[in-house]
Order: structure tokens, then sequence, then C-alpha cells
């Protein structure tokens, strides 16, 4: 019998990361050692770096780790300029899926900015994709959810529900269904007129109600 070892998972990181040159896993090792200082000395020369070369993906990538690192150290204040300019860098390219990695701190941070009034639209989107991925059902459950709608989704158009939750743009869901960019705004026509909502955010809230995210 094999035993789960997440001490022993995390040791093993942490061995990894201090054997290779990876500042950011060894970032993410102190955070889950509990040490977000060292984390925090880690990634801001990195950050500094990055921004010299001019390589905006990776620097993506640090400004939101040490956005969750300053939320570790209770520095809440400082933390959400970081998210701020974290997210500014993602809007071109809809790089949601990297926020909602960071899990629950992250969330925490985005609901802070959320109740300041930061970046409304954007923000928007983050919490609804959180509140979309939050267990809405009972785990083991294999029956497909009940629609209580007048007129029930299509299984195209439930297709496109699923990667508006985990915050997908409509370029981005046009290229993974293999659809016309004016398909997809046709499907989202459909989607918004069904579930009588008229935004993103208030679909996917709208959906996990019914069971359907």
């Amino acid at each position: 019998m094999i035993l789960f070892d997440p001490l022993g998972q995390l040791a093993a990181a942490a061995q990894l990361a201090q054997s290779h040159p990876l500042p950011v896993s060894q970032a993410r090792v102190q955070l889950a050692q509990g040490d977000p200082a060292a984390a925090l000395a880690l990634l801001e020369p990195l950050r500094q770096q990055l921004e010299a070369k001019g390589w905006q993906a990776e620097r993506l990538k640090v400004l939101a780790l040490q956005a969750v690192a300053l939320q570790a150290q209770g520095a809440t204040d400082q933390a959400l300029p970081l998210l701020s300019e974290a997210l500014t860098l993602a809007q071109p390219g809809g790089a949601i899926r990297l926020f909602v990695d960071e899990g629950p701190p992250m969330a925490q941070l985005v609901a802070e900015a959320a109740a300041r009034g930061m970046l409304p639209g954007a923000i928007e989107t983050l919490l609804a994709v959180f509140e979309a991925e939050r267990p809405s059902r009972k785990a083991g459950s294999d029956q497909p959810p009940a629609q209580a709608l007048i007129e029930p989704l299509s299984q195209r158009e439930l297709e496109v529900l699923q990667l508006i939750a985990q915050g997908l743009s409509n370029s981005e869901i046009s290229a993974r269904l293999f659809l016309a960019l004016s398909t997809v705004k046709g499907h989202n026509r459909e989607i918004f007129g069904k579930l009588q909502v008229q935004r993103r955010t208030e679909a996917v809230a709208r959906a996990r109600d019914l069971g359907l995210v």
C-alpha cells in the first residue's frame, strides 16, 4: 500500500528547487513552508531582471506570486498594486488561469480588490471563475445536472458555458472548439437569453445556481 506523504513531497520539491536555478519554484516552496519573506527575497530581484529583459509573460507570473506572498505576510496594501499591475499586463491575452491556479490566497486577495473597486471588469471575471470552481455538487455524482430553464441549453451551449466559467475569452473558446468567432458569439447570445442574463459574470453565477457548472 502506497501512502500519500505531503511532507515528503514538499521536501523533495524543496531539494529539487534548491539544486536547480528555478527561483519561482524555490519561492513556491518557501511559501508552502510558511516563509513568505524568503519567497519575496527571491522574487523581487527576479522581477527586476525580467523587466530589464522585457520578458512580460514571465514577469506576469512573478508579479502574481509576489502579490500572493505579500498577502501571506499580511501586507495587503502592498499586494494589491502588484495584483493590479499583473491584471493589467494579463488583460490583452486573457491569462485568467494563471491567477486562478494560485488558489485560495489569490481568491482572498481578489475579493479584497473587489471590495476596493479595483479594475472591476477583470476582478469580476476572476471572482466568477473562483466561484464557479468551488465544489457545487456532491462528489462522486455522475448524473448530469437538471436544467430548470424554460428552454434548456444545447450540448454545444453547455460546452461554451463551461469554457466561459473557466475564464476563456471568445477567441480562446473559438480555438478550443474549432468554431468561428461569430459562431461563439452567437452561442453566447443564446446562452445569455436562455439564462436571462446580460453579462458573462451573471451567466456563470446563474449557471452555478442551476448546477450547470
